[in-house]
């Protein structure tokens, strides 16, 4: 389905279709059946009972809206649920429809629904980031030996290579994915635990009737109920915000290579993408745009869950109900910026020449540095610093090129000889051990495979 319109820059159809209303009546309603299934299982609920509210609970059949307006008037969604549910059931067989909900509390609803909501937004984030890598780890190998400047506080530096800054982005990528790997099976477990967080309501049962819940719902059972420890979740919102960040790096970087000033790459176009309303030439960096706002959205919506955190007692008071809405759309925004990138680099146009140019456009002052550890060793280090300085500054001055200008200086034509001078400025040739980190960082992603 697609996202509402004031979504519509946060999201992307298939995680809007996991946390829509719909998909999340579904997951309340898989948690009250599989409970039931669960205490039928150990001998609490009768088997036909179960049956009977398993038939009862179908999501297209509840009025949405009078659930939305109850959840908001009973400060939980679990009541509304319940209610309506047990009328269903009750309509069908009264006997039945007491054991609807039997044991478990609101917040246990609550929060099994949210952890199936992530369950099932799990592929499409990791879908999204294979995508991503994969088509970053083809960019670096395309691009091993293309030159480009090295840019430090957004000024020209010594040449790196495209493959090796494709690499970085990857790298990070994978290390990203690897956390929320992490994050997502420790955050993926049951909760229920009753009113208390005791389950003293199902007496001795209660572990057996856990256990059997969580296999029926296909999560992990923890040690103990976690109504007010929220560290699970608030790992792997932070770690989504780690990934958003990285993602939000290389969406600066594109960016910027894409200006009209720089023109070294350009996000694939068409079908609406990249466009202007008002100047039809331009090609806009819109896919790195929307990466960019959700590495902007994302820090304030982390904060604000880990403020949360500070829950009292056995049951918070507005911590946890804050929840739902911040974390469906941190993972919403986690899965645009992938979404979005991987589209920018499936289809990334690099333009080696330009880069090549823009080299060549420095007059060889990038090279500044070489030069500096080949005449300190001659002249000492303050002696070479003074007199590439001033060299410096007269070429900016004269836009001529400073190896030519070098090579007139008595003081440097005596101790570098012809052939040094000439190679100065061949930027393969000062590339010190870019190869062996783009490499590396490659390798290091190759075996990362996500978990479905």
């Amino acid at each position: 389905m697609a996202p509402c319109l004031i979504e519509s820059l946060a999201t992307t159809e298939p995680l809007a279709e996991v946390f829509s209303d719909i998909s999340i009546l579904e997951a309340m309603l898989d948690f009250e059946v599989a409970l039931a299934r669960a205490e039928a299982g150990v001998g609490i609920v009768p088997k036909s009972a179960a049956d009977r509210i398993r038939a009862a609970a179908r999501a297209s059949e509840f009025d949405i809206p009078k659930l939305s307006r109850g959840m908001f008037r009973a400060g939980t969604p679990g009541i509304p649920l319940v209610k309506a549910l047990r009328e269903r059931v009750r309509a069908r067989d009264p006997k039945a429809a007491g054991w609807v909900h039997w044991g478990a509390t609101s917040q246990d609803v609550a929060d099994t629904a949210l952890v199936l909501l992530l369950k099932r937004a799990r592929p499409i984030l990791v879908g999204d980031l294979e995508r991503l890598e994969k088509a970053l780890r083809a960019l670096s190998e395309r691009h091993q030996t293309t030159l480009m400047l090295g840019r430090t506080l957004m000024q020209a530096a010594p040449p790196v290579t495209f493959g090796l800054k494709a690499a970085g982005w990857l790298g990070a990528l994978g290390r990203g994915r690897k956390r929320l790997d992490s994050a997502f099976e420790e955050a993926l477990v049951l909760q229920f635990g009753g009113a208390s967080g005791t389950l003293a309501s199902l007496a001795k049962k209660g572990t057996a009737v856990a256990r059997a819940l969580a296999q029926e719902l296909g999560l992990r059972c923890p040690e103990a109920p976690w109504h007010t420890h929220r560290d699970r979740l608030a790992n792997l919102v932070c770690c989504c915000g780690v990934a958003t960040g990285s993602l939000g790096k290389m969406a600066r970087d594109i960016s910027l290579l894409m200006q009209s000033e720089v023109g070294e790459v350009a996000e694939p176009g068409g079908q609406g993408r990249g466009g202007s309303s008002t100047m039809p030439h331009k090609r806009n960096p819109i896919a790195c745009a929307l990466a960019l706002a959700s590495a902007h959205r994302i820090p304030g919506l982390v904060a604000s869950f880990l403020s949360a955190m500070v829950a009292e007692h056995e049951r918070g008071v507005g911590g946890w109900q804050s929840e739902w809405p911040t974390v469906a759309s941190i993972v919403q925004s986690t899965g645009s910026a992938a979404s979005s990138l991987a589209e920018v680099a499936e289809g990334l146009s690099v333009d080696c020449a330009r880069m090549r140019k823009n080299i060549s456009n420095t007059n060889g002052l990038i090279f500044a540095e070489r030069v500096m550890m080949l005449l300190a060793g001659e002249l000492g280090r303050d002696v070479a610093q003074k007199l590439l300085e001033g060299t410096i500054q007269k070429s900016i001055r004269q836009n001529q090129d400073l190896g030519a200008m070098l090579a007139q200086l008595p003081e440097v034509n005596s101790r570098l000889t012809r052939s040094v001078l000439r190679q100065l400025e061949i930027p393969e040739q000062y590339l010190g051990s870019a190869e062996a980190f783009r490499r590396a960082l490659v390798k290091s992603t190759s075996s990362n495979k996500g978990k479905r």
